[in-house]
This record gives structure tokens, sequence and C-alpha cells, in this order.
């Protein structure tokens, strides 16, 4: 059963620090309040994927918030992620406080570390790397960050995080000691993905990595989406919406794309990379 409340404007406002920011809305004075996880199932249910794009504070300066989330908005993204696997110079605290600022899309954490959490987030992935055989990023770092995500007041949404292999060492597999899933090898990857499924996993993420040479297969994505039935995320290495779109004809119900829109050049195409992931919506380009 969804964990929908139904509260009166006076009894949100006494008590909304004991309710995970969500989706809300007034309908005739009561407020109706929606978990970030239940607001992206109804997004892939009415426009058959979602779209996030990915902000890292690291790479992205905050004069530039401000216009890409507006550009963002206006161009038919769902929502926001933010982290990255260094976090050298960017602040997140400060960084997503800039980025709620401008927005009421869900902004999601997808952390590189336990250092990663602010109570200013809506959600946050609660990552396992279940391609690997790292126990620190399997369960041993979650059993650190679940009391900080507890004390957070942030919905944590269990995510199967599968590394794949994408024509470059990317920062994530070095980072988490993991061996990528080789690319031609879509059984292990489906498997995988089954495994974590049936140990109660929210999403699986296909994840290519941050300035991959190479997108996770189309191959892939399809023996994936056909062996499990909760949403796949696919992200890294997509830099064309033909591209997106071939990851959801293949059974994608969630695109991330990153570091091709830290080039404001790329702006513009970001309406394009939404239309096409969106497929049932009548969008024009």
């Amino acid at each position: 059963m969804k964990e929908i409340y139904i509260l009166t404007k006076n009894d949100f406002l006494s008590n909304k620090t004991q309710f995970f920011y969500i989706s809300t809305r007034f309908i005739s004075g009561t407020l109706i309040i929606m978990k970030i996880y239940d607001r992206l199932l109804n997004t892939i249910r009415s426009k058959g994927a979602a779209y996030l794009v990915l902000l890292d504070p690291d790479k992205l300066s905050k004069s530039k918030i401000a216009p890409l989330i507006r550009h963002c908005e206006k161009s038919g993204v769902d929502g926001f992620l933010i982290g990255g696997s260094l976090m050298l110079s960017g602040d997140l605290e400060s960084f997503i406080e800039h980025v709620k600022v401008e927005t009421t899309h869900p902004v999601i954490i997808f952390p590189g570390s336990i250092n990663q959490i602010s109570p200013l987030a809506d959600a946050i992935l609660f990552l396992s790397v279940i391609s690997g055989r790292n126990a620190e990023h399997l369960i041993g770092k979650h059993v650190t960050a679940s009391p900080l995500i507890k004390r957070a007041k942030i919905e944590p949404i269990s995510t199967g995080y599968i590394l794949v292999e994408s024509g470059v060492t990317t920062t994530a597999v070095y980072m988490s000691g993991s061996l990528p899933v080789p690319r031609n090898k879509p059984e292990i990857a489906a498997a995988t993905a089954l495994a974590g499924e049936y140990l109660g996993m929210k999403f699986i993420y296909l994840e290519a990595g941050s300035g991959a040479h190479e997108s996770v297969p189309d191959e892939m994505v399809k023996a994936v989406s056909e062996q499990c039935n909760i949403p796949i995320i696919v992200g890294g290495g997509i830099r064309t919406p033909q591209t997106a779109r071939r990851k959801v004809e293949n059974g994608a119900s969630i695109i991330v794309t990153g570091n091709f829109f830290e080039d404001e050049n790329n702006w513009d195409m970001i309406k394009d990379f939404a239309s096409v992931i969106h497929y049932k919506l009548s969008v024009e380009v």
C-alpha cells in the first residue's frame, strides 16, 4: 500500500517535521502528500518514462544553477539528482539550498559517499553496488549512513547500482573498487538486477559512469527490463536524444543525463531529450 497522508493545512504546518518533503498539493483545503518514490512511479505511468538531470556541485558553478534549472523546468525535466563520486570543492548543503530555491521538482541526492547527506534534499538514492563484491559498498557504508539519513528526515529509496563497462575506467568504478559488468554480458546484468529486486530494491540503476565513452548497451537494458518488475534507471554516456529514446524503447523507466549539460551550449537539447523520453505525451520540439 502506498504511504499517502491526508492532512489539513493546519495539521501539516504543525507536524511537517514528521514527514518527508514530497509532492504536495491542496485539494478543497486538504493537503495531499506523496512520497518522491510514488511521484516518480506516477510520472513513469503518465509519461512513459521519467527524465532526471544530474547536477554535480564540483562541476556546476552556483551562478549557473538558476538558469540551468529554469531551462530544465520549461523543457520538461521531471527532477534533479545531486551528487558526485568526489566532492573536492563543492559545498553540498549550500548547493542543494540554491537548487531548492529555484525549483519545486524533486531534489534527490545521488551520493558518492556517506558525507553526501543533507536534510535539505527531498530524498536520497540508497545505493548498493550489487555488481561488485566489495562488502563496504554492498552493505558496510550503509550501516553508518542509515542513522544519518533517518536524522535528516529524508526519504531513502533503495536502489541496486550496477556498474557497466563503458570503454573507460570511470570515477565510480575506481572509487568503488568494483569490476563493472562486461558490455557483452547482458545475462550477468539481468541476473544481478533480478537478485537486487528479490532483495527488496525499489529501483535498478544501470550506470555507465560520468564521462563514459559508451552508454549502457541497449541489449543489456532490454535483458534487465525483461527480467525485472521494478523500474530501471539508465545513466552515463547518453549524449543524444536518439540514444535516450533507444534506452526507453528497450525498457528503461528513468533516464539520467549529467555532465553533457555542464556545457550551456547543449542546454537547448534538453527539450529534445524530454520529448523522446516522455513518449506518452505529445510534446512539440
